[in-house]
C-alpha cells in the first residue's frame, strides 16, 4: 500500500469513526462497510482501539465541565445511573457475546441499519408524543436499565449507540438536553470498556494493514470529526429532528441487503 493511498484510507476510516460514533448512523457499521469496500482485513486491534480513544478525547473535551463536576462530587444520582446503565450494557454484551461475534462478519449489517432507521423513527414519535420533563437527577432505576439495554443492543454493527440511547431517554421522558448529556457521558465507560477488553491484543501492537503515521492520521481525523459531531448532535437533539438520518440509514440498509443477496459489488 503506497503512502498516499494509506493516508487517504486512514483519513476516511478516521472520519467514519469520529462522525459515526456520535451521529446516529453507527460507527462500527460504517467501519465494517468501508473495510469491505476497501478490501481490507480487520483494521487491527490496536488501530481500532486508538480510533476509539481519539473519539473518547473528543467527548471528554466537549463535556469537560460535567466530567470535572462528577469527579469532584462522585456521590450523586447521575453517577449511579451511569454506573447502572453501564452494568446492564456489560451484562448484555457477555450474555449475547456469540451473537455479537457472529455479526462481526457483516451478515446482519443491512438489517441493523434498517433497525437504526426504525429506532430513530421511534425517537421522533417520542419527541412529539411523550412529555419530557424529567432531568437526570429525576431518573428512576428502570430508566437506566432501559437505556443501558439499548446501548447493549447497539454493539451490533449497524445499530447506532447514540441513536439507541437517545431514543431510550426520550421514551423515559428525559429532557432533550439531559438525554444528550446522558448518552454522551455513557459513551465514555463504553469506549473505555471496549479498550480494556482489547488490552491483550494491544500488547501485540497489531495495527493491521496500517503504519504508525497512518494510524496517527486516522486518530486526528477521528478526534476532530468526533468533536464537531458531538456539537452538531447537541443542536440536532435540542432544535431539529432525525429525519435525514432516518432516510439515510434506511436507504443504506436496503442497499447493503441488495448488495449482499443480489449485486455482490463488495
Amino acid at each position: 500500500m503506497s503512502v498516499i493511498i494509506e493516508i487517504i484510507k486512514c483519513i476516511v476510516l478516521g472520519l467514519v469513526q469520529g462522525l459515526g460514533e456520535f451521529l446516529p448512523i453507527s460507527s462500527s457499521g460504517h467501519l465494517l462497510l468501508f473495510q469491505k469496500i476497501f478490501g481490507l482485513e480487520e483494521g487491527g486491534h490496536l488501530f481500532t482501539v486508538l480510533l476509539h480513544v481519539a473519539t473518547l478525547a473528543a467527548v471528554c473535551i466537549v463535556y469537560r465541565e460535567q466530567i470535572i463536576a462528577l469527579i469532584k462530587k462522585p456521590i450523586q444520582w447521575k453517577t449511579l445511573w451511569l454506573i447502572a446503565a453501564t452494568a446492564v450494557t456489560a451484562v448484555i454484551m457477555v450474555t449475547f457475546k456469540k451473537v455479537f461475534d457472529a455479526a462481526e462478519d457483516g451478515r446482519f449489517l443491512g438489517f441493523c441499519f434498517l433497525g437504526t432507521s426504525l429506532m430513530l423513527l421511534a425517537a421522533e414519535f417520542a419527541r412529539y408524543n411523550i412529555k419530557r420533563t424529567r432531568s437526570l437527577d429525576g431518573m428512576k432505576w428502570y430508566h437506566s436499565v432501559i437505556i443501558g439495554a439499548l446501548q447493549g443492543v447497539a454493539v451490533l454493527p449497524g445499530i447506532s449507540r447514540s441513536g439507541a440511547t437517545i431514543t431510550g431517554a426520550f421514551f423515559c421522558g428525559i429532557k432533550k438536553k439531559d438525554a444528550a448529556e446522558f448518552s454522551f457521558l455513557l459513551s465514555i465507560p463504553a469506549i473505555l470498556g471496549g479498550a480494556v477488553l482489547e488490552i491483550p491484543d494491544m500488547i501485540k501492537g497489531d495495527l493491521g494493514s496500517f503504519t504508525w503515521y497512518g494510524t496517527l492520521t486516522a486518530m486526528l481525523a477521528a478526534g476532530v470529526s468526533g468533536y464537531f459531531a458531538v456539537r452538531f448532535m447537541l443542536k440536532l437533539i435540542t432544535k431539529r429532528n432525525f429525519d435525514i438520518f432516518i432516510v439515510y440509514t434506511a436507504v443504506l440498509g436496503l442497499f447493503v441487503i441488495l448488495n449482499q443477496f443480489v449485486l455482490h459489488l463488495f
